[in-house]
């Protein structure tokens, strides 16, 4: 409902956008987005499995919302302050460890076309607004 918060408590852990972890109730359909792109990565680093669907893994298994962001900053590196405050502007304060970005050509190690890595990359952006869209 416009004008109103969402809840943030929203969404399966593994595909939880981090946006929902930092506490936002503001939120678009880009929360959607960050999950399909986790669906998208899981079908990827399953992709040459003969028993596709056996092998698959969460890209960001998190046992809880905190083990949750671990598992993201782990890939994606530390959210910088402006992608923070993008996520929830009262957390932009907030430290985190440094982190650096783990590549994706390293995170999908078989050969996966350069095109579906590219675009798991450009649904997994910490900041809402730069994720791809439908």
């Amino acid at each position: 409902v416009p004008g109103e918060p969402n809840i943030s408590y929203i969404c399966s852990r593994y595909y939880r956008a981090p946006e929902l972890i930092f506490g936002a109730t503001e939120y678009t359909t880009a929360i959607d987005m960050w999950s399909a792109g986790c669906v998208m990565a899981e079908l990827l680093l399953g992709h040459n499995s003969d028993a596709l669907f056996e092998h698959v893994q969460p890209l960001f298994p998190g046992e809880s919302s905190v083990d949750q962001l671990v598992e993201i900053i782990k890939i994606l590196g530390t959210p910088t302050r402006e992608e923070i405050k993008c996520m929830n502007p009262n957390y932009s304060e907030f430290k985190f460890p440094q982190i650096k970005a783990h590549p994706w050509h390293k995170v999908f190690h078989k050969r996966i076309p350069p095109e579906a890595v590219d675009l798991v990359s450009r649904l997994l952006q910490y900041s809402p607004t730069l994720r791809f869209t439908a």
